[in-house]
């Protein structure tokens, strides 16, 4: 998730549903915003792996929750979206394991940042994770700097909650990063989320000077299902 300024226009952008040919686009994006919304290389070199991790189930398993924005063919952002926490529960219960056994090979030829990195999350990656909403829909977004703004932010997102709504969903959730504890709660009220856990996470902690926190989200769809204010919520 990244909480910069409005970005520069570039190019006319399309928010269009996920096509199976948009998958390593998305695997881009999601390695070239994984750090704060910068590329994860210099935190963790094996992007392959990061975007596995990360976006498989959405864009293997679940493709018609997904959306994607694309800019002269070439894909610049997307939400991913699961409407199945049991379905996506079990995948990981599974292509984690795989994962793992792939990274144990990869890590010795990994250098010292990338170490670091799997260190943190295999000893407090859980412990610095707030709490998921079981049975209630989930999302996550990203979208390069050159092309994020606020109103293409507001059009991703009100085009999944209107997925959302039109599947019959009554709430959404989701966990996203904020870099300043005290303004949280208040941004997000702005957007109808309710903040329901916080945690702070120190895996960023020797390269980004400030404090960062991971909130869980929920939105009441029934009550409002689109977004609204001046300024969305940033994801990552």
């Amino acid at each position: 998730m990244d909480t910069t300024a409005e970005g520069k226009e570039t190019a006319a952008v399309a928010i269009r549903p996920y096509r199976a040919s948009d998958r390593e686009g998305v695997r881009r994006v999601c390695a070239d915003t994984g750090f704060l919304g910068s590329p994860i290389d210099s935190v963790f070199e094996d992007r392959e792996l990061f975007a596995d991790y990360l976006t498989s189930y959405y864009t293997d398993r679940e493709p018609e929750s997904t959306l994607v924005c694309e800019a002269g063919g070439t894909i610049v952002g997307y939400l991913t979206g699961c409407r199945n926490p049991r379905a996506k529960s079990w995948y990981h219960a599974f292509h984690n394991v795989q994962l793992f056994l792939l990274m144990l090979l990869r890590y010795p030829f990994y250098c010292p940042a990338s170490r670091r990195y799997l260190h943190w999350l295999i000893w407090n990656g859980r412990r610095e994770s707030p709490r998921s909403l079981p049975g209630i829909p989930h999302f996550h977004f990203n979208i390069l700097a050159p092309w994020r703004s606020v109103t293409r932010t507001r059009e991703l997102v009100d085009a999944f909650l209107g997925y959302l709504v039109q599947k019959g969903e009554k709430a959404v959730y989701g966990q996203i990063v904020v870099f300043d504890r005290r303004r949280g709660e208040k941004m997000f009220e702005r957007y109808g989320f309710r903040v329901v856990d916080r945690v702070a996470v120190t895996k960023y902690s020797d390269r980004f000077p400030g404090s960062v926190y991971l909130c869980t989200v929920v939105k009441d769809l029934q009550a409002n299902p689109r977004l609204y204010g001046s300024h969305p919520p940033s994801h990552e």
